[in-house]
């Protein structure tokens, strides 16, 4: 790959975008782009002026009106929209749904992330758009999008008996976890333990957005999504199919340490940000566990709870 010329600092950096790079924003003078584009495509784009279709307005990061976007269906976990860069790379290397375009500031400073996603794109035959920060920030849904996002095919939801097709399985089970970033943590923190799949209502909870993918850096892309009609029917399922059934409570009346989750089937049940568990979720997982709280902050952050859970679990596993 053909180096690229590092740009020249000085250039006004967006505010509140701090885990930007902080120089080379503007197209140096002399130079048409600090990063270099591909022969046959300008910096604007030369081959294509943009995304085929108006993009909606960026719900939730703020900026635009949640309701001026397209509704979704019950059955649509999204994804379609994937940013940052590490969420990009992993996507082009899990190779498990189709890209369509990748779009990168044309003003980035040199990284080897970078050029891997190149050389990925390019091997794959997926086009990159070289565009201006200032689009870029148009047409991105998040604050944090860090000079790239890709679109992709949407991810597709398997059964929840799907789910159950592998050896040993371990699940995680979101019940109204309606927080983005909340989610993509869990979902991050869900794969490095090993969790083998993820179950998710069809409503009340959050969607795959960009912000999901963002904070969740790739974890998407190699977990497999079911999608139920209700938790509490799920939870009776899984515990008729010999899967231990734990929710996450401050309250339960079990020690989390104390359960034995070393040979068998296990699905850890997450509630929402707010209230916690669905009384009739409560009812149907087998134990409502606690972690220790040593100090005087009553609960834990969903995500922060889910991935010790998730640890613990791989832990009682075996994991190395």
């Amino acid at each position: 790959m053909t180096p690229r010329p590092a740009p020249k600092r000085g250039g006004s950096e967006p505010r509140g975008r701090s885990d930007r790079p902080a120089a080379g924003r503007g197209a140096p003078a002399g130079r048409s782009a600090g990063r270099a584009a591909p022969a046959g495509r300008g910096p604007s784009g030369g081959r294509s002026s943009g995304p085929a279709s108006v993009r909606p307005t960026r719900g939730s990061s703020g900026r635009g009106n949640p309701s001026s976007q397209p509704r979704r269906s019950s059955d649509d976990l999204g994804g379609e929209q994937v940013e940052g860069r590490q969420a990009v790379l992993e996507l082009l290397r899990a190779k498990r749904r189709p890209v369509r375009k990748i779009f990168m500031a044309e003003t980035l400073d040199p990284s080897p992330i970078l050029d891997q996603i190149e050389e990925l794109a390019k091997s794959q035959r997926v086009p990159v758009q070289y565009v201006s920060m200032a689009r870029l920030d148009r047409e991105a849904r998040t604050e944090t999008h860090q000079g790239i996002f890709a679109e992709a095919a949407k991810i597709k939801p398997v059964s929840l008996e799907d789910l159950l097709d592998v050896p040993n399985p371990f699940l995680l089970v979101g019940d109204g976890v309606t927080d983005p970033r909340n989610l993509g943590a869990i979902l991050r923190s869900a794969e490095g333990a090993g969790v083998t799949g993820v179950v998710l209502p069809r409503h009340r909870t959050a969607r795959i957005s960009p912000s999901v993918t963002k904070t969740a850096a790739g974890a998407i892309e190699y977990l497999p999504f079911a999608q139920v009609g209700g938790i509490p029917t799920a939870i009776d399922q899984l515990n008729k199919r010999g899967v231990l059934t734990v929710g996450l409570a401050g309250e339960g009346d079990t020690h989390f340490y104390d359960i034995d989750f070393s040979n068998q089937p296990v699905a850890l049940v997450i509630g929402s940000e707010e209230s916690g568990l669905a009384q009739l979720t409560r009812k149907r997982c087998q134990y409502v566990a606690r972690l220790p709280q040593l100090g005087r902050i009553s609960s834990l952050n969903a995500s922060v709870a889910a991935s010790v859970a998730a640890y613990e679990v791989a832990r009682q596993r075996g994991a190395r």
